[in-house]
């Protein structure tokens, strides 16, 4: 055999020896860290990272001894660092093998890169390629790199676009430059439901200034000084007029009523008429300085947790405008009402109840919905140190007759039946039994005191100490459940009624022709 077959031949020797690379397997499976803390109820087992992304397993991999035997505990740098190190000693080898990612049977891990090893030397004893091999890392290196950044960019990109192209918010920014870098002003515009209804409503919302007559400190003399402040609510504009509805109690005793607008002027108010049973009131002023005319809703159309904004003038002028938000917190509620200041309820009023905040000044405010249309009048709340967020308004479709009739007759025409009344249940028992000689059980309904003369009561019969127990075939239990049923909307004036009373201890029967009340009498 030549010189050339025995080289040959050593070669094949060679090959034969088992020189060949090392295999990873072709699935590896990945081990995350137990999570701690918050991170403990996330349970995926999906890496944290981007599948598309090429990473470096950071766990350990199988490599090989520069002998070309595995070490199965050494991690990937190591096996790199290692192999590396006999790639470069070996006197001969065969071109680097570039790492190819592979997946495991959920296609999320990725095996790490198969680190090069000796290869069997070539026929002539050369160098292999290797500055070749480096400049393939490099070049998969910094391609790897450049994507990371772009698909980091266009997730930045992707967040900035969706925040400068919302719907309902407007951004601008001022760039300022400086020797160090550059400090961005950014100004948001941000509209929202609550600020679409606002600017519906908020400018036919004023302050209303009641002025009574006091002694000026300057000159002993009489004059008129500002007793009290409410709001209220420009409804209409008509020949040159406009109207405004408020509360009874924000404009009663006063010498002089005057509105002040959102934009700070202020006009003289007339007084149109009252009506001191709903807590309602209706001013004329010159439409002058009027831009806006407030819409009216249904309040018979409210659910309970449906939001509410009040809006009105808390603790005077100087917080014209307040804005506040809550929800519907109950519907159809009665509450007990002093009308005449004697420290004895006698009325119930029907409202809204309201968690929105209603402070001294809100009376005769609007409460708005979210579609900025009035559905109450603000009149009251609760206000005592254990209790917070209960306030009331005078639902919007209870308002509108009475203040059409108070703008056309400047007073409310309710029926009458021309008495004064007491409640059965603040006389004494004995009283009871002696003067109103009352059968047993029977221990309510409301007294006449007194009977006008010539009124329906007087015509139908009735006489001073009758006990009225039963109006139109509903019970009456005190003066304030006589006064709902003659006040009820189904009720008018010139109706026929049906009053049952108790008369030296015997039920009598007689009918009423109703009449038209007067300020004093039921």
């Amino acid at each position: 055999m030549d010189e050339k077959n025995k080289d040959l031949e050593t070669h094949k020797d060679e090959l034969a020896s088992g020189a060949s690379p090392e295999k990873l397997p072709e699935s590896q499976s990945y081990e995350k860290p137990e999570p701690t803390g918050d991170a403990a109820v996330h349970t995926s087992p999906e890496p944290q990272v981007a599948r598309d992304i090429p990473v470096e397993a950071v766990h350990s991999a199988e490599g090989v001894t520069p002998e070309g035997g595995p070490f199965a505990t050494a991690t990937k740098e190591e096996a790199e660092a290692s192999s590396t190190h006999a790639f470069f000693d070996a006197s001969a080898s065969e071109p680097e093998v570039k790492p190819t990612p592979a997946s495991s049977g959920d296609g999320n891990n990725v095996v790490p890169p198969v680190p090069p090893t000796r290869a069997g030397g070539g026929g002539n004893g050369s160098e292999p390629p290797k500055k070749e091999g480096k400049k393939k890392t490099m070049l998969a290196v910094f391609l790897t790199g450049l994507l990371g950044v772009l698909i980091g960019a266009l997730i930045v990109l992707g967040f900035s676009w969706g925040a400068l192209h919302d719907d309902n918010t407007n951004t601008t920014s001022n760039t300022t430059s400086t020797g160090s870098g550059e400090t961005k002003k950014v100004t948001v515009e941000n509209t929202t439901s609550t600020t679409k209804a606002l600017e519906k409503v908020q400018d036919a919302v004023v302050s209303v200034l009641n002025y009574q007559a006091g002694t000026s400190i300057s000159t002993d003399a009489t004059a008129e000084e500002e007793a009290s402040s409410g709001s209220g609510v420009v409804y209409k504009k008509a020949n040159g007029k406009a109207y405004i509805v408020t509360n009874n109690h924000v404009v009663e005793g006063a010498n002089k009523l005057e509105v002040k607008f959102s934009n700070g002027k202020k006009t003289e108010a007339k007084l149109v008429g009252t009506d001191k049973w709903n807590d309602l009131a209706v001013l004329e002023i010159s439409d002058k300085n009027v831009t806006k005319i407030a819409e009216f809703g249904n309040s018979d159309s409210l659910k309970v947790g449906e939001t509410a904004i009040a809006i009105g003038s808390p603790l005077g002028t100087e917080f014209a405008g307040t804005v506040t938000e809550g929800i519907i917190s109950g519907l159809n509620r009665t509450v007990p009402v002093d009308t005449n200041g004697d420290g004895t309820s006698d009325w119930e009023a029907e409202v809204i109840q309201t968690d929105a905040a209603i402070n001294p000044g809100n009376s005769g405010g609007a409460l708005v919905n979210i579609e900025g249309q009035v559905i109450g009048i603000n009149s009251m709340k609760i206000s005592t140190e254990n209790v917070e967020g209960i306030g009331f308004a005078i639902p919007i479709n209870t308002v509108e007759p009475i203040i059409e009739q108070l703008e056309k007759n400047g007073e409310v025409e309710r029926p009458s039946l021309g008495v004064t009344l007491r409640d059965v249940d603040t006389i004494p028992e004995v009283q009871q039994q002696q003067v109103l000689k009352l059968p047993d059980g029977v221990d309510y309904g409301a007294m006449v005191q007194q009977v006008v003369s010539g009124s329906a009561a007087d015509k139908a019969g009735l006489k001073e100490y009758d006990v009225i127990v039963e109006m139109n075939g509903k019970k009456v239990t005190n003066s304030m459940t006589l006064r709902q049923i003659l006040y009820s909307n189904d009720v008018k004036v010139g109706d026929k009624m049906e009053v049952k009373y108790y008369r030296d201890g015997k039920k009598e029967t007689t009918t009423v022709t109703l009449t038209a009340a007067t300020s004093t009498n039921q």
